[in-house]
């Protein structure tokens, strides 16, 4: 089942709708499950509420295998303001992105989590605990992981968006001491770009991103999606071999 609630984002004072998906006998005993916590929560679960109407099709494919809970928050729809929050720095690019992407994360780990936890059947340990986006959400799982390290065990990255501020993520990434069982799931498609020359570009981005999360000690699995385009329904696509690497879900 998929439900929502309005949660409060302290750093901004604004109310936000989240999406939460809970197997459906989540009440029914004593069992309890991982958290993987993702970004852009109504392109998650239903088309109609998705940004383009195609969504991940994630309700479905939890549907078949009921053993996880997933938080999303829906992001900010006002002018860039999705980009300001979901990325952690400072950036050239749009004219210009003043990133509060820390500040964000800061509230999702210290107090999304911690109401989480106390309402649901959460396993609030590090070793049950993800993250996931794409795009700029991608980009902010990278960063979680980085920032992060004692709080989550796994990142879903697909398509991040590491160009706007590669030298940054990546000096994070250096810095960071990273528990020997992080689980990166990092993709990128073909058709992203526009060309050969941005595909080039791309693909660099993302094997130096690999590089140092392998330099780090984290297993990375990195996934070139021919044909993948920038959407919900290519990453829709991608969800078993991500949740396999990530889980060990079948």
């Amino acid at each position: 089942m998929v439900d929502t609630f309005t949660v409060h984002i302290t750093p901004y004072g604004l109310d936000r709708r989240t999406f939460i998906y809970l197997p459906d006998d989540w009440q029914a005993g004593e069992k309890r499950y991982p958290v993987l916590y993702m970004f852009d929560g109504h392109n998650l679960f239903f088309d109609d509420t998705a940004t383009y109407g195609t969504c991940w099709g994630l309700k479905e494919y939890l549907d078949a295998r009921p053993n996880a809970i997933v938080v999303a928050p829906e992001c900010n729809h006002e002018g860039n303001q999705r980009l300001e929050e979901y990325c952690p720095y400072e950036s050239d690019w749009f004219d210009g992105i003043h990133g509060t992407g820390k500040q964000y994360m800061d509230w999702l780990v210290n107090e999304l989590k911690p109401a989480i936890d106390a309402k649901y059947p959460t396993l609030p340990d590090r070793e049950n605990t993800a993250i996931g986006g794409s795009s700029m959400g991608g980009l902010m799982s990278l960063y979680a992981i980085a920032a992060y390290p004692e709080v989550f065990s796994k990142a879903a990255c697909l398509s991040p968006s590491v160009r706007l501020c590669l030298p940054d993520i990546k000096a994070d990434l250096r810095r960071t001491r990273l528990w020997p069982d992080t689980r990166v799931y990092l993709s990128w498609g073909e058709k992203e770009g526009h060309g050969k020359h941005q595909m080039a570009q791309y693909t660099a981005n993302a094997l130096a991103v690999t590089r140092i999360l392998n330099e780090r000690g984290a297993a990375v699995y990195p996934y070139f999606q021919l044909d993948g385009r920038h959407c919900e329904a290519d990453w829709r696509r991608q969800l078993p071999r991500c949740f396999r690497f990530l889980f060990g879900w079948k």
